[in-house]
This record gives C-alpha cells, structure tokens and sequence, in this order.
C-alpha cells in the first residue's frame, strides 16, 4: 500500500514538474524561439563550418566565412520578402473585395445549374477577410524576426564555435552513455540536414511553377513552401492556401485550380516519394501526432513554434528510441513504418 502510495505521488510530482517546465518555457518564449532558431540554423550549416575546418581552413575565417553566407542569405531574403509582405498587407482590403467577388460569382454559377446553396450562410462561413488578415497577421510575426537576426546570428556563431571544440570535449569523457548521446546528435543532425534540402527543393519548385503562372510574390510563396514542408501533410496544404487565394484574386477560378494542382503534383513527388526515399524509414510521425504537435508547440511557442513543431517532435522520438524503457513511446509517435530511428548513415 504504501509502495503504491509513493508511485503516485511520483506521478504527479513528475506532472508538476513537466506543468511548471512548459510554463516557464511558455513565459520565456521570446528568448527560446530566437534560440531555437539559432541552433537549427548552426545544425544546417555546420557540416560546411567542418568541411572547411577539414580542409585546413582556420578557425576564424571558416566561422567568417559561414556566418558572412548566412548574413547574405538573409539580406537576399529580406530585400525579396520584406516588400512583398508589406504590398501584400497594405492589399488586404482588395484582395478580400476581390476574393467576396469571385465566391459570389461561383455559388451564382452553381444556382443557375440547379444546385440551391445558402448565400449569407457560405459568405459567413468563409468570411474572406478574417482569412487575409490571419495570412498577413502571420507573416508580420515572420517577419518581425528579422529584427532578431543579429542576436541570432550571434548565437549560432557562438554554437558554431562550440561545435570546433565539441569533438576534444567528448574525447576527454568517458561515460557509459557517451555512445547514445553521439548517436543521437548524429541522428538529429542527419534528419535537420536533408529535411532543409527536401525543403528547399520544394520552395524552388513552388516558385518556379508560380512563376509560370505569373502569381504575384511567387518568392514569398515559395519560401512559405519551404518552412512548412517540415510539416508532413497538413503543411502543404496550409502552404498552397495564400497561393491558391491570390491566383483567384488576380485571374480566376481555373487559375486557382491549376495552382492547386501544382501544389498536389508537388506534394506527391517530393513529400511521399521523394522525402520517404531520401529521409528513410523510422523518421516518420502519425498524422495524429502530426496535427497534435502543431496544435501544441503552437501554444507553447507562437507561430514559429508550429514551423519547428515536426522538427521537434521528431526530436524528442529520436531521443526516446535510445533508451530501452521509452522505446514504445517513439515506436508510439511513429507512423507505423519498421525501421531503425537511430539513423547512423
């Protein structure tokens, strides 16, 4: 009796513990998300901060040179995002008028072909202007991240120095878990890395096709694309709604399907043949926890939160395979695919 007694009061000291950890994360969100970036970004680009250290290039002017690439990508980011967002949300109102306009003229279609549909009721219920004004609402918060860059930069410049010394570190301990914890940096490191190229190489076609058909801030779109194809599924979907809405916008119904149908051919090639192939088995998350996680990390963290929300997750499975007594709990998370989580490709 009192055994059990103990194990519930472990319990729920345990719960407590986690409910105070995740509000304290919560309360301290705008220096965790800045963090969180900075140590994705010094993932990404560390393989080549390494290649050069492994070509004989000096400490100081490998880290330049890694940190000058990141500064120019993000000022190429900036001059072609950062006016796009702002045309964009000073052309809310239009675009909303314009979108009204084009829904109206499709239930008129649908009445003259005999289907009966409840105007005022479909109009409330896709209400045009509470959706560009989320859509403009959540690219502002993108981009007031921008005003962060430097201390993000600085950060991964500081974890990019760590990651130099990391290596004589390990070197000098000698701990029975030494093993798991390369294994599982390893394996964080891998899925981070192709993730971004599958990614980009999502962002590059989406724009390209944008760009064909003539969509305004294709860029913009594209690099939308990019960020949440590391949401399986659900963030291709959210990915393709701005682009969709604005093709109906500029042109009309059958452009928006045409910009649908790229969005699919896309998600078809390069999310389920593609990504599966590329990334391996084991890596995959249930749609369930999918959605779960986006829902969560979103609350705890913001809208970046739901960006990083897969990355994450998968994490945190990574982590948990490694240990024999929370390996149900990552085969849980899993989609159900057989394979190895621990990746050590």
């Amino acid at each position: 009796m009192r055994e059990k007694s103990f194990r519930v009061g472990y319990a729920v000291l345990v719960m407590a513990a986690v409910v105070i950890v995740l509000a304290g994360i919560k309360a301290a969100a705008v220096i965790v998300v800045p963090f969180l970036l900075a140590f994705f970004l010094a993932v990404i680009l560390s393989p080549f901060f390494l290649w050069l250290k492994a070509k004989k290039v000096n400490d100081l002017f490998a880290l330049l040179i890694v940190v000058s690439l990141l500064i120019a990508i993000i000022t190429i980011l900036f001059v072609l995002v950062g006016n796009s967002v702002q045309d964009f949300t000073n052309n809310v109102p239009a675009y909303e008028a314009k979108l009204r306009t084009e829904l109206l003229t499709l239930l008129e279609h649908l009445q003259r072909w005999g289907i009966e549909v409840p105007k005022e009721d479909i109009l409330n219920l896709f209400n045009m202007q509470s959706v560009m004004q989320y859509i403009a609402t959540t690219l502002k918060s993108l981009g007031s991240l921008v005003t962060k860059s430097f201390m993000i930069i600085l950060t991964v410049v500081f974890m990019l120095m760590e990651i130099s010394q990391f290596g004589n570190k390990l070197a000098q301990t000698n701990t029975n878990s030494l093993e798991k914890f390369i294994d599982i940096s390893n394996s964080i490191k891998r899925y981070l890395l192709l993730k971004f190229f599958i990614s980009a190489a999502t962002g590059i076609v989406i724009t390209i096709g944008l760009k064909l058909f003539d969509i305004h801030y294709a860029v913009l779109w594209g690099l939308i694309a990019l960020m949440l194809n590391f949401i399986p599924t659900i963030g291709s979907i959210i990915a393709g709604v701005p682009a969709v809405l604005m093709a109906m916008v500029q042109y009309d119904i059958s452009t928006a399907v045409g910009v649908a149908v790229l969005y699919i051919v896309v998600n078809v090639v390069i999310g389920s043949i593609l990504d599966p192939r590329i990334m391996g088995k084991g890596l995959g998350l249930s749609t369930l926890i999918v959605f779960l996680s986006l829902i969560f990390w979103g609350w705890l963290l913001g809208p970046i939160g739901m960006l990083l929300s897969v990355p994450l997750t998968i994490m945190i499975k990574i982590a948990l395979s490694t240990q024999p007594n929370t390996q149900w709990i990552a085969v849980m998370l899993g989609s159900g695919e057989n394979g190895i989580v621990n990746d050590k490709k």
